[in-house]
Order: structure tokens, then sequence, then C-alpha cells
């Protein structure tokens, strides 16, 4: 019955913001066109990068980056989350960020999220898999940072560098499965980061899936993802040096 209950819930949530939340995203297609940004995950091999030299160049932080800022400040252009649980976890902290965020509608509306700086993203299509234009929805892809390509790839962006996207998980159980994170989290860059909550565990295969995907809709328009994350285990998208990637890529 519950079940039943959160499909019909679901329904009308993405029926309402279709009609009312949609349209308000049509302010960032193409607003950086031509433009570079970094989408920053939040795997521990940002504990021994300098975020710092990102200031100058747009970046997309993911779920809760937020937690690194005492740590290691920067300025974050947008921020994205799409999980249930991060987005019920991180209320106070997302409604308190200064930037722009980009929220799935369904978590952030059923837990009431909101804020001017807020804007709700919609549901999947099924025949649908990567969304060149996010007023019509978007595919979670297994993975947030799936959403946040989709989103750079409506703003407009050429390049895109990752870092912080270490496609490398410490758990046990099926992918997507829920569990409660029983002592520290080894896997992302703060200890506390899920320690006593929980969390769905990485569903990597189907990941590279949506990252295989990403890849050909970028280069397709002539457009390229690269991956500047230190030690990364993701083999899909061409490497390059974070220090290389500040170089090359463009600033605001």
């Amino acid at each position: 019955m519950k079940r039943i209950y959160n499909k019909i819930i679901k329904k009308i949530l993405i029926k309402y913001w279709f009609k009312f939340k949609s349209y308000k995203l049509e302010q960032f297609r193409n607003k950086h066109k031509g433009e570079d940004c970094f989408i920053i995950g939040n795997g521990p091999s940002l504990n021994k990068m300098d975020l710092s030299l990102l200031n100058e160049y747009h970046t997309f932080g993911l779920n809760k980056i937020f937690m690194i800022f005492d740590r290691k400040p920067f300025n974050l252009s947008y921020h994205v989350a799409v999980n249930s649980h991060v987005i019920k976890q991180s209320k106070r902290e997302i409604i308190k960020l200064s930037c722009q965020s980009f929220l799935a509608s369904v978590p952030a509306l059923i837990n009431s999220v909101i804020s001017d700086n807020i804007f709700y993203l919609g549901g999947t299509k099924p025949n649908k898999s990567f969304f060149k234009d996010v007023t019509q929805g978007i595919n979670e892809g297994y993975t947030v940072t799936y959403v946040a390509m989709q989103l750079a790839y409506f703003m407009g962006f050429k390049n895109i560098y990752l870092i912080g996207v270490d496609h490398n998980f410490n758990q046990m159980g099926s992918p997507n499965e829920t569990q409660k994170m029983e002592g520290n989290d080894p896997n992302h860059f703060d200890p506390n980061y899920f320690k006593g909550q929980e969390w769905q565990l990485a569903d990597l295969e189907a990941s590279e899936v949506s990252y295989v995907i990403a890849n050909y809709y970028f280069s397709k328009d002539g457009r390229k993802i690269f991956d500047a994350t230190l030690n990364g285990k993701l083999n899909v998208f061409d490497k390059i040096d974070f220090n290389e990637a500040i170089k090359l890529a463009k600033k605001k």
C-alpha cells in the first residue's frame, strides 16, 4: 500500500513540476555557451587537492559538498543533488547555500526544501537516456554526476573537467541497496558524510553506462569531458592532470 501511495505522490509531483516549475530552468539555456567548468564529486581524493584554485572557474558541487567548505573553502557556482537520502539529510545546509542549487523535484518538494536559490528537476521519460533539454526532465543515470553533466550540456559548457569522481567504493551488498552507514564513511571526503545515516550503495557498472552516453553526446556536439580526478578509477573519459586542467580551462 505504501509503495502504491508513493507512486501516486510521485506522479502528482512530476505533473506539478511540468506545469509550475520546469519553465524556470529556461533561464539557464546556453547561459555559459562556449565556456568551461569543473564538476566536483565527493571522493576522498578531494582531500589531497587545492580546491582554492577553482575560485576563478565555473563549478558544479554535488550532494554534500558543503561539508568540505570549513577545511577547503572555495566559491561554488552551482550545486546539484538528486538522491532522496542526501536531500532529506541536507535540507538545512542546502537552503543556506549562497549559490543556485538544482534538486530532484520529488524528494525536494516532499521534504519542503524551498529557497529562492533552488531550482527543481523533473523525472525521467522511459526512452530518454540523456536530456539535452532539462526543461523536459533529467535522467539520474545512477549517479548525480550524470545529472550535472546534463545541466552543463544544457547551459552550453564546452569542456567539462571532473575532479573527486574517484569511482571507488568500499561497500558490501547489492548496488542501489539502502543501508545504514555504521562507523566512519570511507567513500567520501569526510568520515562523517553518511556516518550513522542511510545511504544507497553505488552502482558503478550502471553509472559507467551513463558516462559512456554522456561522452557520446558531448563528443557528437564538439564538446569534451575530461577526468582530472586524482588517481580515479573511472576509465571512460580522457585523463588529464588537475594542474594541467587549471591551465587549459577557460576562467569565468
